[in-house]
C-alpha cells in the first residue's frame, strides 16, 4: 500500500535518515516521537508538501516521489486544522468540490452524508471562529475525507482536544480504519499507540529505532528511549553472568536478578517493566524467581493507580491499581517484599 524507501530529507541542521517504512492497506500506523524528531516531516513528504533529497515514495505499486499533493490520494489534517475563518462549516468542507466543478447538487449531498457521519451536521452554517476543538477537528476531518484519500495522514490529531472529547475522536478514527481507511497518525504520545494502533514505529533524531506492533514494541523496547515511552522507569546497570547454567544480572548496588537463558553481552542495562513487579505485605510463600524485602519510600497518584517506590537495596518503581494498593495496607516505611519472574527482566540492544 504505502512504502518508503530510503527516504532521507535535510531540514536546515536536521536530516531524516534513510527512512523504510512499508504499511499495508488498511492498517492504523502510529509514528512515535519527541517534537523535533522528525515525524511531522515525514509526513510532509507523503503528502507531497516537500520532495525527499534520496528515496522513493510508493503508494499502490506506483512511485509517487515527485507527483503532486493533489495527484497522490492522500488526505493531510494538519495539527492546526488550517481551516478557513471567514467561511461556513459548509464552505470549508466543501471547499476542495468547488475547485473540482462539481455540481452544487452533488456538494450538497456529499457535504451533508459527510457531516451526517461525523455529527458535525447542526453547525453546518456555523462560521468556524467560534467551534471548539473537537468540532473543529471533525470540520478538518470532513474536509479531507470528502475528497475520499486511499490514505489519511493525521498530524498530532489530538494534541489540541480536551480530554473530555478525545474519546469520541479517537471513536471516529477506529471506525474509519475499521471501515478498510489506511492511516498514518504521528504523535508523541504513546498512549494513543497503545489505543489505536496495529502497528508502530517510533522515530528518534531522524531515524526510525523501533517498529513492530505496539505489543512487540512496549513490551520488548530495543533501548531506553522506547521503553521511557512505554512508561518503563525501572533501569538497572548489571554485569551479566551464567553460574552454572542459571543467568543472572549483578547490580551496582550488589542486588542480583535471576533472569531467563539467552546470549548476553558481559554487561549491559536490564529494564523491569513496573507492572511485573508485585508487592506483598507479608513474606510470600511461594516461590519466586525473584524475591526480595524493602521499605517503601513513597506512594503517589498515578494514571493507572498508585506508583509505590520501593528501597529493597534499588529504588523499584510499581504500578498498582487502586484497590491493590488498598488491600495491601501500606504506607511510607512501611516493609514488604516485592517478586518479579525471571522473564519480567529485558536486556536491552542499546543504552540510548
Amino acid at each position: 500500500m504505502l512504502k518508503l524507501r530510503n527516504i532521507s530529507k535535510q531540514l536546515g541542521d536536521f536530516i531524516l535518515h534513510d527512512i523504510n517504512i512499508e504499511i499495508s492497506a488498511g492498517e492504523y500506523f502510529v509514528l512515535l516521537g519527541r517534537s523535533g524528531s522528525g515525524k511531522t516531516q515525514l509526513l510532509e513528504l507523503i503528502a507531497g508538501l516537500t520532495e525527499p533529497d534520496t528515496g522513493e515514495i510508493w503508494i499502490d505499486n506506483e512511485n509517487v516521489t515527485e507527483k503532486k499533493i493533489q495527484d497522490r490520494q492522500t488526505g493531510l489534517v494538519f495539527q492546526d486544522y488550517a481551516i478557513f475563518p471567514n467561511m461556513t462549516v459548509f464552505g470549508n468542507i466543501a471547499y476542495s468540490l468547488h475547485s473540482r466543478r462539481i455540481d452544487k447538487k452533488s456538494i450538497n449531498k456529499r457535504v451533508n452524508l459527510i457531516a451526517e457521519e461525523l455529527n458535525i451536521i447542526h453547525i453546518l452554517n456555523r462560521y468556524t471562529p467560534n467551534l471548539s476543538g473537537g468540532e473543529l477537528q471533525r470540520v478538518a476531518l470532513a474536509r479531507t475525507l470528502i475528497t475520499s484519500p486511499k490514505i489519511l495522514l493525521l498530524d498530532e490529531p489530538l494534541a489540541s482536544i480536551d480530554a473530555s472529547l478525545k474519546d469520541d475522536i479517537k471513536k471516529i478514527f477506529r471506525r474509519l480504519n475499521k471501515n478498510g481507511l489506511t492511516i498514518v497518525h504521528v504523535t508523541h504520545d504513546y498512549r494513543e499507540a497503545i489505543s489505536l494502533a496495529s502497528k508502530v514505529g517510533v522515530i528518534h533524531n531522524g531515524y526510525i529505532i523501533q517498529e513492530g506492533t505496539p505489543e512487540e514494541v512496549f513490551s520488548r523496547p530495543v533501548n531506553k528511549f522506547v521503553a521511557r515511552y512505554a512508561g518503563i522507569r525501572n533501569f538497572f546497570r548489571v554485569r551479566l553472568q551464567n553460574d552454572s547454567g542459571v543467568w543472572r544480572a549483578y547490580c551496582d548496588g550488589n542486588m542480583v536478578f535471576n533472569i531467563v537463558e539467552n546470549s548476553y553481552p558481559s554487561n549491559g542495562l536490564i529494564i523491569i517493566r513496573n507492572d511485573s513487579i508485585k508487592i506483598h505485605s507479608t513474606e510470600p510463600e511461594h516461590k519466586y524467581d525473584n524475591c526480595f524485602k524493602g521499605t517503601v519510600r513513597d506512594t503517589v497518584p498515578s494514571e493507572y493507580g498508585m506508583e509505590v517506590t520501593v528501597d529493597a537495596g534499588e529504588l523499584f518503581y510499581i504500578e498498582l491499581a487502586v484497590n491493590e494498593f488498598k488491600d495491601l495496607n501500606i504506607n511510607e516505611n512501611s516493609n514488604v517484599w516485592i517478586t518479579f519472574p525471571s522473564e519480567a527482566g529485558i536486556v536491552l540492544q542499546g543504552t540510548g
